[in-house]
């Protein structure tokens, strides 16, 4: 029987529960250091209920860390000084977990910045001294080929040296190769890598028989009959892995999937979990939420202003394209007078952008007050509807106009492959200095392609800059 391969966070439910542990521990420091002294700290824990309350939340702020960053991924693969960076930017995360938390409850005035101050400093270096040492105890087990999958490699003599170098030679890998099999040629009792050869293609299942193998690797680019074989394997109780071709150069991001009854290796510019996509989402409603309060603020003060400089409606309403040339309503405050679009064409001699987006500064289509609300991206809020509609993201690219979309070469669509956002990488990216299309299309791609929550929320950091700093649509 083979155990299934956990999940990505649950493989590393012990470096959470360690995480958690040692952000108890800091929290019991700060508060033992400013109040307690001497005192035996859980015997006089009941005088501070506030505290008390954020031990039991803290776990749960911890937990909504991991969901939403990936403090754990490769953590047995990082020297000292990459653990570091992680624990700290763990840490930070959960602080700022607590911070939100108290603003919430309207509890910051009765917490000691002292006591919080120890913790979160304490945090970081009980959670690094964890994180290590049980790095160091799981290395060690993993060195102990006891714990590790006895397995033999079956393949030709064409294609067996690249089998052996792919597979990789890490003492920290869940299996050892232990034998290699030549089925096309008699090599047994020579060596490939330092690997011995223990069979050909008559004496394999001989070998099997009368040996400790676990599981057995079949080449599946060069063996003609692996079906067959793997079906006799089985019989036998083994557990066997058959590869498919070798897809590195082609698709670096892939997963195996099944569709109907066929099993399939899907591929995409970037492949997001199920626990990604649902915090980005969950990000996105929680985000537009508060945006859509910014909208009812920002609709009282500038209303009676657009109405007043230009005839017309407060909101302007506009087809874009989105997700893979989906068509949806896009929804901004209308900062142009009512024949900007009929205006549009008289001014494309003076388009600052080349390529398939326009641009241009001083535009005279704008109105007085239009200019200031681009400026600080005030236009921009109620897409905070599209936002919660689902038709687009806090994060992701600009949607382009129908007309844009129709000019778009093959290439061009590759950043269409994710829902369009309020703010981007090209948004922060000194999007006014930016005058050619084919550079913002490459900050898109750059962005789908390293995609990650930390990325977005590094690109929401930089647009509160760009914002506070009046670096908006000129």
């Amino acid at each position: 029987m083979y155990k299934k391969k956990k999940r990505s966070w649950v493989k590393h439910l012990d470096f959470i529960l360690l995480d958690m542990v040692a952000a108890e521990l800091a929290l019991f420091m700060g508060v033992f250091i400013k109040f307690e002294g001497a005192v035996i700290f859980i015997s006089r824990f009941d005088h501070y209920p506030l505290y008390e309350d954020m031990a039991m939340l803290l776990p749960f702020i911890d937990l909504a860390g991991v969901l939403f960053t990936e403090t754990y991924t490769g953590i047995l693969r990082r020297n000292k000084y990459q653990e570091a960076v992680s624990t700290i930017g763990h840490c930070l995360v959960n602080v700022l977990g607590i911070l939100l938390y108290m603003q919430a409850m309207q509890t910051t005035f009765f917490y000691s910045r002292f006591a919080l101050g120890i913790a979160g400093g304490a945090m970081v270096v009980i959670s690094y001294i964890f994180r290590c040492g049980w790095k160091r105890v799981i290395r060690k087990r993993m060195l102990q080929d006891v714990n590790k999958a006895s397995l033999i490699v079956v393949a030709e003599s064409t294609t067996v040296d690249a089998c052996l170098e792919d597979l990789g030679h890490s003492p920290y890998y869940e299996f050892k190769v232990n034998g290699v099999v030549v089925v096309d040629k008699d090599m047994t009792g020579q060596e490939i890598q330092g690997i011995p050869v223990v069979a050909a293609a008559d004496t394999l299942f001989e070998y099997l028989r009368t040996n400790v193998v676990d599981e057995v690797f079949l080449d599946g680019n060069t063996i003609s009959s692996e079906e067959s074989l793997a079906g006799r394997l089985v019989e036998q109780g083994l557990t066997v892995h058959v590869s498919l071709i070798h897809t590195d150069h082609l698709m670096p991001n892939r997963i195996m999937e099944t569709y109907g009854r066929y099993i399939v290796l899907t591929t995409s510019m970037h492949i997001a979990n199920n626990r990604q996509a649902f915090c980005k989402r969950f990000g996105d409603i929680l985000g537009s939420i508060i945006g859509l309060v910014l909208v009812v603020i920002a609709f009282i003060i500038f209303a009676p202003i657009i109405k007043f400089q230009s005839k017309g409606p407060v909101f302007f309403s506009q087809t874009r394209i989105g997700k893979n040339g989906r068509k949806f309503k896009f929804y901004k405050f209308r900062t142009m007078y009512m024949d900007a679009e009929e205006r549009k064409q008289e001014l494309m001699d003076q388009n600052e952008m080349t390529g398939n987006m326009f641009k241009m500064e001083n535009d005279p289509r704008v109105i007085p007050i239009g200019r200031f609300m681009r400026k600080y991206s005030i236009d921009e809020l109620p897409q905070f509807w599209n936002v919660l509609k689902g038709d687009m993201a806090i994060v992701g690219t600009r949607p382009p106009l129908e007309d844009e979309y129709e000019n778009y070469a093959l290439h061009h669509k590759a950043r269409l492959s994710i829902k369009p956002g309020l703010t981007g990488m090209w948004q922060v990216s000194g999007r006014s200095d930016i005058k050619d299309f084919e550079d913002v299309v490459a900050l898109d791609t750059q962005y789908i392609s390293n995609w990650s929550l930390g990325l977005d929320l590094k690109i929401l950091l930089k647009t509160v800059a760009v914002v506070l700093g009046g670096k908006g649509s000129k």
